[in-house]
């Protein structure tokens, strides 16, 4: 009857987690009028493979590469089947947490006698959860490992993104290689043409000399140009787990190959296009999509570094309950049946009157602990109310993310077009000044400034298109996009082959395991992405 009085009031100690309470998001991310509420685009769809739409078939190769083979992301696909172990290991304890079976046989000397002795014994012993300790160490485990879930997320967030950014990289400097390539042969075309003039006496060998410094001078960047894609490419290789020669391989592109091949055909060394129509047609830097203009900001909430933040508080506040439990008593029931019998050596064993059994109840309380265990209460709630802080850091760092990232974009933008506009002029400047050059119109001077400003500009232009292209990136990074594509399984083949190999874990490896949805904020903010200029969206429109 006590057994049962006991098991009938058992309760659950500590306080119960109900979320973290709702963030505050900014009603506005830039300067233009925004406003909360009313109907905002359902954008999830498009940040889960967000790099799919750069339409840029060796960027996708190179992300799904990576989240098969990061190690990293390996790393986090263990963890999780740890936190998975812990979890059963928790969860065991809602049974008896002591089955034993002993046995034991020995000879005993005694003065001049000799016995032989022989036991046998199963004991087992059960603390009841009364006051909820095993529940909350269950509940805790599970959300550590929801947390390890959300990290892996988080993870595959960054790598996804730094796939695409050192690929953004690699492309900006194989494309200002080419142009420094093409520019060097247009200088020394200028070299060439300052020595006629030199010999035919129409110059001084200073002109001949500038022109060689110039040339010189150019063909000295282009060695630090290179060594820029070198690293880019390394550091892809180390995000797809892979030796750089291989890296090298997975960025081979025919229509790469299609796009400097038409370009050369088209302006060549002489850029004699008076305007530079369709000029980004031919660039191998990856075009950024054209991003909506307003998003759901629940999509800010649902980063994968917010869950971990929220998961972690859950696991904090469920040990308050644990810290809790060590102020009350224990009760537990014991039971033990076994068989102990000594006869003289040579004798057979008699067990029919050597059986032992016992059963019944048992309690234990900690006092006098001067305040041991309060301040372990104390402790774990401080630790909680610390991951609270930390969430709320959290989101305001995932605010400045976004701001910085759209606001540099919209910025990069509006550069991008002058920067073209820069090029086009200098392009056009060129061709005029070296025409008149050679029909002596000008002097050296203002054909040797033509040359050096279209050769900073068109690398200026390179880059600017490339940080356009990384400012997208860092977009998606900052609303956490990506994650959503995961399947559930965070480990590959040959990792569960090996573990498999090793130990039996059943369809622990096997089973997807997904974190349970987290409530959505009912707040709903207008983040603009910005429309592109018409400029941009002609430009894009005359590339297809």
């Amino acid at each position: 009857m006590f057994s049962v009085g006991v098991l009938t009031a058992c309760s659950v100690s500590g306080p119960d987690f109900e979320g973290v309470e709702a963030a505050d998001l900014p009603q506005s991310w830039t300067g233009q009028d925004n406003w909360i509420g009313g109907d905002s685009l359902q954008s999830g769809w498009k940040t889960a493979r967000w790099w799919m739409q750069f339409k840029d078939p060796v960027l996708d190769r190179l992300v799904g590469q990576a989240s098969n083979q990061n190690l990293d992301l390996e790393s986090a696909g263990l963890r999780i089947v740890q936190a998975r172990a812990a979890l059963g290991v928790a969860d065991s304890f809602r049974y008896p947490q002591r089955q034993t079976v002993s046995g034991s046989l020995a000879k005993i000397y005694q003065n001049e006698n000799t016995f032989d002795n022989a036991t046998v014994s199963f004991d087992a012993g059960w603390e009841l959860d009364v006051w909820g300790k095993y529940a909350r160490s269950i509940e805790s485990a599970e959300a550590s490992l929801y947390a390890s879930i959300a990290s892996y997320h988080d993870i595959l967030v960054s790598i996804t993104a730094e796939v695409a950014r050192n690929y953004v990289n690699y492309r900006t400097f194989q494309e200002r290689v080419l142009l420094s390539e093409r520019n060097i042969e247009i200088q020394a075309r200028v070299v060439k043409i300052t020595e006629v003039q030199f010999d035919s006496g129409n110059v001084t060998e200073l002109d001949v000399q500038q022109a060689k410094t110039q040339l010189y001078t150019t063909k000295s960047a282009l060695p630090g140009l290179r060594i820029g894609m070198m690293q880019s490419r390394n550091a892809l290789a180390v995000l797809l787990g892979v030796l750089p020669q291989e890296v090298e391989q997975l960025l081979l592109s025919a229509s790469i190959d299609a796009k400097i091949k038409a370009f050369d055909e088209k302006y060549g060394t002489s850029r004699s296009q008076q305007k530079l129509i369709g000029y980004d047609q031919y660039s191998l830097i990856p075009y950024p999509p054209v991003v909506g203009t307003l998003i759901d900001a629940s999509l800010v909430l649902r980063r994968p570094d917010l869950q971990l933040a929220e998961f972690q508080a859950h696991a904090r506040s469920s040990q308050i309950g644990v810290a809790e439990t060590e102020l009350y008593p224990k009760f537990s029931l014991f039971g033990a049946i076994g068989i102990n019998s000594t006869v003289k050596a040579g004798n057979d064993f008699s067990f029919s009157d050597s059986l032992t059994l016992s059963l019944g109840p048992s309690f234990s309380w900690n006092i006098f602990q001067y305040g041991r265990l309060e301040n372990n209460i104390r402790l774990e709630d401080a630790r909680f109310q610390e991951s609270l802080t930390n969430y709320n850091k959290r989101v305001l760092l995932a605010v400045q993310e976004v701001s910085n990232a759209l606001e540099a974009y919209q910025l990069n933008k509006e550069q991008k077009l002058l920067a073209f506009n820069s090029v086009n002029a200098s392009v056009r400047a060129f061709n005029i000044s070296l025409t008149q050059y050679e029909n002596g119109q000008i002097t050296f001077e203002r054909l040797l400034s033509s040359v050096e400003k279209m050769t900073r500009s068109e690398d200026t232009y390179a880059q600017i298109k490339g940080n356009v292209a990384n400012q997208v990136v860092a977009l998606y990074k900052s609303l956490g996009g990506g994650w959503e594509a995961n399947s559930g399984k965070y480990l590959n083949a040959e990792q569960i082959e090996q573990m498999r190999a090793r130990t039996d874990w059943g369809d622990m490896l096997d089973d997807p395991v997904l974190p349970p949805l987290l409530p959505a904020p009912v707040i709903k903010a207008e983040l603009p992405f910005g429309d592109s200029d018409n400029a941009e969206v002609a430009d894009r429109q005359g590339e297809q």
